[in-house]
Parts: structure tokens; C-alpha cells; sequence
């Protein structure tokens, strides 16, 4: 681990970003350029004395979970995300496989949404960002272990997960979630990511097993699905997919049309949803 170049990398990428280009507001009397210690430790998730520890070199060798996020929060390049690895003693992740590293273009995208939920998920279903309204809408998905953010095996093997859908509506989601990881694991035989969770879930799920076993096969892509949430009750949403074809990610985007009562619903979300992000179905 080579502390005084991680450190000066670190303190580099901090002082070249502005809180706006991360979704943040600036606020006043902010003397110096660039993001504050503690915004950059928010962002990723992280406390502000580990991570002012890493700017002083001083702090432990960082997790790969650790280098992820802050790669994720300093909006690194994979090129740059690859040094930050690098400087911390640690082979840098496979790029032929699907990416943890979220492109700055898409969390570009990502923060500057700040009315409608979004995030970005891998094309097995792994969350890799969310906005706060993502966060209000389902769950705080990022604050859990990595394993816990994959909404596939969240919705096969948590029976809580099933609570955000109507009743009526969760054998359509359950098909769609396999038909879309039939899709993946046949695009990427050598991978051994898909492969796994599917693995994973035939054997924890009878449903899932069964369903697999149907051959139905569809990627993710625009669609209405309906959301049961505890403060503001039943939304109509629509769902928007873009892709990122090269990092095998997908920003996912539910909006409502004006004028209608998922709309105003919408709108009360984000007044009273970000103020109680207490964990429930996702």
C-alpha cells in the first residue's frame, strides 16, 4: 500500500468536484475548493475519522468494498478507479465482468434526479447507487452488506422483500426477474456471476426453480409497476431502463405523469419519505 500517493490521490479527486456534481447542495462559507472530508466519507458510506485517516496517511489498508465506494463517490473513471486500486495494494476488478464501478456519466445522470427514483442496478439485478427518492420509494439498499443488495435473491429467498408489490402483482414480477437472468446467464457464459445466483436461487427457491425450468426469457425494459408504500400508499409508476451495454449496467427510472394521483404521491414522497427511510420491503 503506497499511503502518500493514496493520500494525495484521494485529497485530488476530493478538490476537483463541486457538491453540486454530486447531487449535494453547496451551502455557505465554504472557504475551500472542492468537496468537504466529511461529504466525501457520506458519499461513500464511510466515517469521517476513517476516512480523514486515509487522507493523512495514516489509515489501514482500505477494503475492495471500501476502494468501490469511494471510487464511486469521487466519481473516479475506471482508468482512475484501476490506480486507486493499485496505490492500495489490491488487484483492481476483472473489467470484462459486470462492473461494480459505476461510469461518472451515469452517477452524473443519476444525481441530477432529484424528484423521481432512480438507481443504477447491474444486469443481474445488484444495486450499485440509488438516489434519495430510490431510497424513500423501496430501501436503503447500499446500507446493507453487498450480498443484501441484489434485489433477485432479495425477492426469491426474503419474504419481506414481496411486501413493496400488490399481491396480485408479485407472480408477473417474479416471472420477469427470471426471464431477465435466463437472458443474462445465456449472454455471458464465461461469467461466473449469473451463473452463480442462479445456482443459488434453484436451490433456495421452489418457485424460482420452476419458473427456470418455463424457459421464458426477457431483458429488463420499459414497463408500469405498481409500488405499496407504508406512508403514502399505492403508486402507479412507470419504469424507464436505459442501458450502459459496456459496464452491463442499467439506470433505472420511475417517474408518474402529471395529473394523476400517483403523481401527487410522488410529490408527498419526497416530502415525508426522505425525512423516514426506516427499512422495508425492496
Amino acid at each position: 500500500m503506497n499511503r502518500p500517493e493514496l493520500a494525495d490521490f484521494l485529497r485530488r479527486g476530493r478538490a476537483r468536484l463541486t457538491p453540486p456534481d454530486v447531487g449535494l447542495t453547496a451551502g455557505p462559507r465554504r472557504r475551500t475548493p472542492g468537496l468537504r472530508r466529511e461529504e466525501v466519507a457520506q458519499l461513500a458510506g464511510l466515517s469521517v475519522d476513517y476516512y480523514t485517516r486515509l487522507e493523512q496517511r495514516r489509515g489501514p489498508c482500505p477494503s475492495r468494498q471500501t476502494l468501490t465506494a469511494l471510487a464511486r463517490a469521487l466519481r473516479l473513471t475506471a482508468d482512475e478507479r484501476d490506480h486507486l486500486f493499485h496505490l492500495a495494494g489490491e488487484e483492481p476488478p476483472r473489467r470484462e465482468t459486470a462492473s461494480a464501478h459505476v461510469p461518472p456519466g451515469l452517477m452524473l445522470i443519476l444525481d441530477r434526479l432529484h424528484d423521481t427514483p432512480a438507481q443504477v442496478v447491474t444486469d443481474c439485478a445488484e444495486v450499485l447507487a440509488q438516489n434519495a427518492m430510490a431510497r424513500a420509494l423501496t430501501l436503503d439498499v447500499m446500507s446493507r452488506p453487498r450480498r443484501e443488495r441484489n434485489l433477485a435473491r432479495r425477492y426469491f429467498l426474503d419474504p419481506s422483500a414481496r411486501e413493496l408489490f400488490p399481491e396480485e402483482d408479485r407472480p408477473e414480477h417474479a416471472r420477469a426477474v427470471v426471464a431477465n437472468l435466463r437472458a443474462v446467464t445465456a449472454a455471458r457464459p464465461d461469467d461466473p456471476e449469473p451463473a452463480a445466483l442462479v445456482a443459488e436461487l434453484r436451490a433456495g427457491s421452489k418457485e424460482f426453480a420452476r419458473l427456470w425450468e418455463e424457459h421464458e426469457v426477457a431483458l429488463r425494459h420499459r414497463a408500469t409497476k405498481r409500488f405499496r408504500h407504508p406512508l403514502v400508499g399505492l403508486l402507479d409508476l412507470d419504469c424507464e431502463v436505459l442501458l450502459s451495454h459496456e459496464h452491463h449496467q442499467l439506470l433505472v427510472i420511475h417517474t408518474a405523469r402529471p395529473g394523476t394521483q400517483a403523481h401527487e404521491r410522488l410529490q408527498l414522497l419526497r416530502v415525508v419519505g426522505l425525512q423516514d427511510l426506516a427499512p422495508h420491503g425492496g
